[in-house]
Order: structure tokens, then sequence, then C-alpha cells
């Protein structure tokens, strides 16, 4: 019956109760939303039985400053056949191929593995079968396992598939089996999934481009399995050759060691620290949207002091005022809870459809049990907490003072709006703390923004990437030439104006990294020369993405195709080495310690391959075609990108002509990994822009309380003396002394909170040093120019109720009661 009271009394004030729980609402809607975010991510358990047990097996190669160098199969051989901690060992890789036969060609995303892999994340197939070690056999039949989806999609979801071949790069493959529906191996987005088979008698050292996922023991923990790892990598390095031009010291003096962490920090990674942050940020916002709800309450209360104090009078005890008091307070924290509910499920729906990238596992937020108890707790939290404010300053013995009050002679003390302007001054504080957190994103990405990349107008340049398998082509002089001729049907399509292809398109993180060795240096024998980033490209290149050649000259069809030996180099990697562009050309380098010697023809400004927020990696680029490179007697880039530049990259069909180009050279190379140059830069930028708009929410959200706190309190103010008001106009007070009284009031609540929020801040802005890029977290500009900003923001919502002031009748006002 009481709570039936209650809602009663609350509904008899609907724009009161309305603003409460809308208030409300805000606060706790993004809580529950970035809850949700940080449970899908980061506290969900992988969705493999047993995840627990499931490690990300890799390494650091701390001699070379590696900090993670994945794993090579010569490790992967003796893990398998020695380790003491791992119910099995598994190794993955990621890459497209060609489907052709079931409908247009067509490139699809490939996850290989070695045969262990599918049963160590207990997968049972939704039909057929999963590899087995037969499978993975020299000699047996080749097989393919596709996802649910792509079963669905190109087979219709025919059970009868289970038996059938497809041509995958020309090769025909047997299908044994469908993936479960719900199955997806971390975040790959593969359709088929490959075997990968790997001759163990042609393994040598070396080849770091892998990564492997391991089951732990029962009992076994991370420390142990990486004491056993640690011991088992000396025997790897005795069990097998180094490759032609290099020897075993060299891989010694790497000091290769174990780097095993949970496959879910391993999948995370990173973004845990933004999370974490946000989480922070947006509990800030519920503070102040609990100190604005309680100084609405103390106002509400304020009003009803005459009829509690009555109450007491007649027999109410202090605690079931209390009770009742905070039961109202529970009430509305709790339709604030359900509307922010609401707020948040249209919010999570809108961040799956963006789906920013760089976010793991998205598909696992969702609003559940414990999102649903944790909206719960915070909704309870937050009535508790803005309630006891006026619970404890209007539910006790002084309530029997209030039967004396609201005579014509008294006016408010000092003492009935202390809690209030204490309230304000903690909203402006900790607005401050999230506007500042703000304004130093907003100054990271305006710096990352104005980081030249190395290239030029990418909004312009189209990317794509085809594969000519040899079962296509066997000759590799003539996949170079069928490349060639793909160029120049591309580049007589209407708007072109240059094509050109490499290994790798910048900002996409696919790049092959090994030494050189440069002529006039001395090396010993065991020594492994600093990394460079290795692309391999055509003519033409510089010119479609806009780098410029700092010195020297471009290679030429010419040099590819009578395999020239030359290279160009970036321009960190001249200086590092020569002191200066200029003196590198005529320089020779070569990639291993018996590779042929090769001339640098050219000199390459730096290009931020790796992301606008890393250094320009150093960068070593060859021709498309070569002898002898790499232990291989003939090396051709068969999966080239192809760099387009031109006017219509946004238009509608560029795509299709290119399609149409492609395909009257060769009808079966479909075209992957379509997207402009500006895609993939605004994609390296995404962790900072995810962060930079949650912050800026959270900053908005906290300065328009904070100012609707400020705006609350003196319009109160002014309400409560109006007949002081009156007085003072009476006895000749000017309107602008009025005003200025006022604004000064608001103005002066707002330093107070600016001095406490800039003590705050700049201990806790130091949080945020992780997601800085050349910004100190103590920036005096930004931190200036937003506490100039909230004060002038006060002033204003103080200047509004302050112009109410000077609008009141002298002779209404001595009437007032």
């Amino acid at each position: 019956m009481k709570l039936k009271y209650i809602l009663r009394r609350l509904l008899r004030t609907p724009m009161f109760t309305l603003i409460v729980v809308l208030t409300l609402a805000i606060g706790i809607g993004a809580n529950t939303a970035i809850f949700s975010v940080i449970d899908g991510i980061l506290l969900k358990p992988l969705a493999y039985p047993h995840s627990e047990e499931l490690v990300e097996l890799n390494h650091q190669a701390p001699g070379i400053k590696i900090e993670d160098i994945g794993i090579a199969p010569f490790l992967y051989f003796i893990y398998r056949e020695q380790n003491r901690s791992f119910e099995d060992i598994g190794m993955t890789d990621g890459f497209t191929v060609s489907v052709t036969g079931l409908a247009e060609p067509e490139e699809v995303a490939v996850l290989s593995v070695t045969d262990g892999v599918l049963p160590l994340l207990k997968v049972q197939p939704a039909l057929g079968r999963v590899f087995s070690r037969t499978d993975d056999s020299q000699g047996s039949p080749e097989t393919v396992i596709l996802t649910f989806g792509y079963w669905k999609a190109r087979l219709g979801g025919d059970p009868s598939a289970i038996g059938r071949r497809i041509l995958i790069d020309g090769t025909a493959r047997e299908i044994i089996g469908v993936l479960p529906e719900k199955f997806h191996y971390l975040d790959s987005k593969a359709e088929l999934v490959l075997l990968m088979r790997r001759d163990r008698n042609k393994t040598y050292l070396g080849n770091f481009s892998f990564q492997a996922v391991a089951r732990l023991k029962p009992g076994v923990s991370i420390e142990q399995a990486s004491a056993d790892i640690a011991r088992m990598i000396p025997i790897a390095l005795d069990s097998f050759p180094a490759p032609t031009g290099y020897n075993k010291s060299m891989f010694v003096e790497a000091r290769l060691a174990p780097l095993i962490k949970p496959l879910k920090q391993a999948l995370v990674g990173d973004i845990g620290k933004v999370l974490w942050v946000l989480m922070g940020t947006i509990g800030i916002v519920l503070l102040i949207a609990c100190a604005n709800v309680a100084n609405l309450l103390l106002v509400r209360a304020d009003g009803r002091r005459q009829e509690l104090a009555i109450r007491a009078a007649l027999g109410a005890g202090w605690a079931q005022i209390g009770r009742e008091l905070m039961m109202e307070s529970m009430a509305l924290g709790l339709a604030g809870g359900v509307a922010g509910l609401a707020l948040a499920y249209g919010a999570l729906q809108l961040l799956v459809a963006i789906a920013p990238a760089n976010l793991p596992r998205i598909e696992s937020i969702s609003i559940d049990g414990p999102v649903l108890l944790f909206t719960l707790g915070i909704s309870l939290f937050a009535g508790l907490l803005f309630g006891a404010i006026p619970v404890v300053k209007y539910a006790g013995p002084q309530l029997g003072t209030a039967l004396r009050a609201g005579g014509r002679t008294l006016s408010q003390s000092k003492e009935r709006h202390r809690a209030r302007n204490i309230l304000v001054v903690v909203q402006v504080a900790l607005a401050l703390v999230l506007l500042i957190g703000s304004g130093l994103m907003i100054r990271t990405f305006q710096t990352l923004k104005h980081v030249q990349p190395g290239f030029t107008n990418a909004e312009q340049v189209q990317t794509l990437r085809i594969s000519i398998p040899e079962s296509q082509v066997k000759d590799d002089a003539q996949a170079i030439r069928m490349e060639q001729a793909i160029i120049d049907k591309i580049a007589a399509i209407p708007g072109v104006v240059s094509v050109a292809l490499s290994s790798i398109v910048p900002m996409t993180n696919r790049g092959w990294q090994d030494g050189i060795f440069a002529q006039d240096h001395v090396y010993n024998e065991s020594q492994i020369p600093p990394l460079r980033h290795f692309k391999m490209v055509s003519p033409g290149l510089l010119k479609t993405m806009g780098n410029s050649l700092v010195a020297g000259r471009d290679f030429t069809w010419t040099d590819l195709y009578e395999k020239r030996p030359v290279a160009m180099v970036s321009e960190n990697v001249a200086r590092e080495l020569w002191g200066n562009p200029g003196a590198a050309i005529g320089k020779r380098i070569r990639e291993s310690l018996k590779a042929p010697w090769r001339e640098v023809v050219g000199v390459v400004s730096d290009e931020r391959d790796d992301g606008v927020n890393q250094p320009a990696p150093p960068i070593a680029f060859w021709p498309a075609l070569m002898d002898n490179f790499s232990g291989n007697q003939t090396f051709a880039g068969r999966n080239p990108a192809y760099m387009i530049r031109s006017t219509r990259t946004g238009s509608s069909g560029f795509v299709n002509e290119i399609g149409r180009a492609v395909w009257s050279v060769n009808p079966n190379l479909p075209l992957a990994d379509v997207h402009t140059l500006q895609e993939i830069y605004t994609k390296s930028l995404a962790v900072a822009s995810f962060t930079l708009v949650m912050l800026a929410i959270a900053g908005a959200m906290a300065l328009l309380l904070g100012v609707v706190g400020i705006y609350g309190v003196i319009s109160y103010s002014v309400s409560q003396r109006t007949r002081e008001i009156g007085i003072r106009m009476a006895l000749g007070a000017r309107k602008e002394e009025l005003t200025r009284m006022f604004v000064g009031q608001g103005l002066r609540l707002a330093l107070v909170g600016v001095a406490c929020g800039l003590v705050a801040a700049v201990a806790l802005t130091r949080l945020m040093k992780s997601l800085l890029f050349e910004v100190n977290p103590v920036d005096p500009l930004t931190f200036a120019s937003v506490a100039l900003g909230l004060v002038l923001a006060a002033a204003l919502a103080s200047y509004l109720p302050a112009l109410r002031a000077t609008s009141v009748d002298p002779m209404e006002a001595l009437r007032a009661e």
C-alpha cells in the first residue's frame, strides 16, 4: 500500500518525475551499454567448451627486438611431439583462395589449420566430420570443410554436399564437413577451412608466419607450460637445418622465448584498456546525473518541509519518514533503470550495426542476464546515492524548525543552500574531468589526422587483390605478364590515372619482415640484421600511391622480365645505413648471406605502413619477379594488390568496369579485398575514433547536466529570494546589480568546481596516456580551454535566471509570502 501511495505522489508531479527519470536514464543507459560491451568482449568466456584451458602459443625474440614473432613449423613439430603440458597443439594461418565452378569466380577467405585445431577446440560438425591425422598425411585426397553460412549461401544447405568436390585455386577438393552455425574461430571471417599440410622432412629453421593454439592439460598453469616450451626451444633448434643463407647461430642469437597467453586475452589485445577507461568515464556521467537528481529532490523535499514536520509532530518516526523518502528515490532509480535499459538496447543495436573496426567479439555483445543484473544494481545504487542526501537533511529532528519556517520575514538561510551548492560543485568538477578527457582525445585525433601517411589523396586510390594460382598459369614470368596485361586493361578505363602492383596494401598488417645485409657493412656469422618490411612491387607504384622518389629511379618492366638484381629502400633505411638518401644509390644489399647482391637504384619517401599512430617502418622494395630470392630459384608475386588511382573511385559501376577488364584477360580470376585506400586509412584510426566518439558523448552529457545543475540552483535561488529582490529594488537597486549578484553566485560555484576538477583531472588523465598520440596527458591548452569554456557555460546558465530576477515587480514581491 505504501508503494502505491509513493507512486501516486510521483504521478501527481509528472514533469518532476519525467525530468528525474530521463536524467537517470541517460546515466544508467550509458553505463548499461558500456558494461554490455565489456561483458561481451572482456568477461564472457570464448564459445568453446572449457575455453579457459585454451592458450595462444606465441614467441618473442629479444635478441632481435621483436615482442611478438608468432610460431614456425619447426617449433610446432617439436612441441606437438615432445610437450608435457598440452593436450594438443594446432597451427593456423589465414589467406584467400579462388573458388570456381559454383557460380561466378569468387575470392573466399580461408582458415588454414593443422589437423589438431578443430578437435582441440572440441568442435562437433553440423554435418560430416573434421580433419583427421590421415587427411594430413602426404598423398591423401585434398579436402575442405565449409562454414555453415557458406554452405547455406552457395550450396543451398543441401546435405548431399558432403562428398561433393569444389575447385579451389584450380584444385578439386572433397567437402568432408560443415561447421556448426555459430562456430567461428576468434575473429576470423573465413568461409572455408583447409588443411595445412606441412612436410616435416622439408621443414627448416625460420618461417615465423603462423599462429598457434593449444589446450592445457588439467592442472597445468601457463607458467609451467612456458617452462616446458623454453625446454623444447633448444631441441627444436638442433632438430632442423637452417635455410640457405642463414645458420643456426643466427637463430640462437635471436634468443627465442615463449609468450603464452589465454586465448581470450590474445584475441582481445589492448582494447581492454580503452573499454575500462570508457567504463570509468561513463560512471562519472552517472555520478553527475545522481548529483543533479539529488538537487531536484532537495528542492522537492524543501517544499515538503512543513508536511514532513507535521507528520513528525503527529507521531511519525524519523525512520519511517526516511524510509518513505528512500523508497521514493528507489522507485525513481528503478524507473530510470528501465528507461536506461531501453536506451542501452538502442545504442547497442547501433553499435553492432556500425561494427567499429578493431573491436573484437562484437557478436558476443548483448543484453543478457549479467547485464540485467548490472542494470538493476546500478539503478538501486543510484537511488540510494541520490536519495540519501534529502533523507539525511530532512528526515531528522531538525524538522521541528520547519513548523516555524516560511514566514514573510524569513529569508532562506545559507545552511539550506549549502547542500545544493556542494552538489553543483561536484557536478562541475566531474564534468570538467570528462570534458578534459574528451579534449585530449580530440587533440589526439587532430594530431593523427595531420600525420603524413606517405601517400596522397587516399580517396582516389582503389585497392583490390587478384590471385593467379599455379594451376592456371604455371610459368612465373607468364603470371607476371598476365598481371601486366591486367594493368594495361584497367589503365584503359576512363578516369584511371595510373595502375601498379604491390604485395602489401598500407595499413593492412599483412607485411613480410626479414633482415637485409649491406655489402659495405660487416656482419658476423651469428648476427641477424634489423628487420625490414619487404614489398614486392611493379613499376609505377610510386606514382600511383603518391610516394616521393627521394633519390635514384623507379623499377622498370625490363628490370622485372630480365630479372635484374635491383632494389629500392625507404628513406629511413638509407639514412640508417649510409647517412643520407643520395649515398644509397649504387650500394648493394641482399636478404641473406648466400643470396646475390642487388643494387639500390632508388630511395622512396617514408610511409606509415603500420598505421599513422606508428613510426614509418624501414622498407626494402623488391621487383615482383626475381631469381634466387629467399631460397626460391624464381620468385614471383602471384597474389598482388592492384593500386588504381582514379577520380572515379567513389562512383557506381567503377569496380564493375575493373572486374570486366580483369575477366577480359582471364575469366577465372575473382576480385578480393575491394576497398579504397581512404577506407583502409580510416580503419587504421578506428580505435581512436571509437574512443573519441564515446568520450565526446560522455563529455556532452556531463556538460549538459552540469549546466542544468547551475541553472537549477540559481533559478531556485531567484524563486526563494523574491521578497528580498523586491526589497532591494524598492530601495533603489539597479537591474545590473541584481544580475551581477546571481551571475556571480553561479560563477563562484563554477570556479570552485573547476578548481577541484583540475586537481582531479591532473591525476586521472594520466590513466589515458596509452590512448593518446603525441599529446601530454596534462596538456595546458586542453586544460585551459576546457576550464574557460565551462566557466562561460556556467555564466550563461546563471544569466538566464538572473534576467528573470530583474523582471520582478517590487510591489508584487513585497506582498509575496
